[in-house]
């Protein structure tokens, strides 16, 4: 072979050579990248789901947002939140959800999505928003809905879409009259009996201790507490008028009334059978609590259903997953004395 011959056939050896070498260089460093995204654990994983890993969404979603939430305000009952099976879910206790549009639904379930609405987690406005009378254009929609929503009692025939009770059923370990009842203690709260849930009884109880110390040197909160003549926590029941559990079911929410709120309003369905446009029933006359004690419940994690368009303003609900949405700052329990 002549020395040229020779050269030729040596370097296409070496290029050959070389190209593999930068080959495997490249695919090295994709792997070692800040955009390489490693597939998430499925430590709870679901018989029915594909165990094929994926790759987490690169922006947070909605989803992902309102899970996250939920982990941060029931820290323990909450295993896991991860990308899985096409959605993101999250671990109860060991039973797996997924977010399904807002429905929180198992797995068995997943396929009759389209028969349940979505759970609400909403917007909680840190102050009471300003009231204002509806437009001509408002009191229309409103009579509208107001309409079908009478209708829709009287028409036992038509479909009702209701919101799947598995996810708060199995966060409060709760799902039917037999487990709610093993699930609820009594105590006093203002000097009256109450029966809630057993995991926020020290919640309750700092309430009530901050609304009694503040008691002793603010008129209006002393006369608020001395009225207190009502204080009503679990009953198994659904919400009025709707297939929807009521939180009161878990033991999770409070109702409290005084002796006498003379003609002020403070269920918005009660207030129907005299005000026909209860939306426009201006707030000096709802009964309020006074101010003070609506911060010191929201700031252990209750929400006030005075600040609900479909106003409820005897009603306390324990929701720190919608404090924390909202941005709303709560006391944490492992900073207090």
């Amino acid at each position: 072979m002549k020395i040229r011959e020779k050269l030729v056939y040596f370097l296409i050896i070496f290029f050959s050579i070389l190209g593999l070498l930068t080959g495997l260089s490249c695919e090295k460093s994709k792997i070692l990248s800040s955009d390489f995204t490693a597939p998430i654990s499925a430590a709870y994983d679901d018989p029915q789901a594909d165990d094929t890993p994926e790759e987490v969404p690169a922006v947070t979603s909605l989803a992902e947002t309102v899970l996250r939430a939920i982990e941060t305000a029931y820290p323990d009952r909450i295993r896991e939140v991860a990308f899985f099976d096409g959605d993101w879910t999250i671990v109860v206790y060991n039973e797996r959800f997924y977010y399904a549009d807002g429905r929180f639904l198992p797995a068995a379930l997943r396929h009759r999505a389209g028969e349940f609405s979505p759970l609400i987690f909403y917007n909680y406005p840190a102050e009471l928003p300003p009231f204002r009378e509806t437009s001509p254009d408002e009191t229309a929609r409103m009579r509208e809905q107001e309409a079908r929503r009478q209708n829709s009692q009287q028409d036992s025939a038509r479909p009702v879409i209701r919101r799947s009770t598995h996810f708060f059923d199995a966060l409060w370990r709760t799902s039917n009259h037999h487990d709610a009842y093993e699930n609820v203690k009594q105590i006093r709260f203002l000097g009256n009996p109450v029966m809630m849930h057993y995991s926020i009884l020290t919640q309750l109880s700092l309430v009530e201790q901050q609304i009694l110390r503040l008691a002793n040197s603010n008129t209006a909160v002393r006369r608020w507490a001395d009225s207190v003549s009502t204080v009503e926590g679990w009953v198994w029941r659904n919400i009025a008028e709707t297939e929807n559990r009521s939180f009161h079911a878990y033991g999770a929410a409070i109702d409290i009334l005084p002796g006498n709120m003379g003609s002020l309003q403070t269920y918005w369905l009660w207030s129907t059978r005299y005000y026909p446009d209860w939306w426009n029933i201006p707030y000096t006359r709802r009964y309020h609590p006074p101010e003070e004690v609506i911060r010191i419940f929201e700031s252990f994690g209750f929400v006030w259903g005075g600040k609900w368009r479909r106003f409820d303003t005897m009603h306390f609900e324990y929701r720190p997953e919608v404090m924390i949405l909202s941005g709303i700052p709560m006391i944490n329990l492992l900073d207090l004395d």
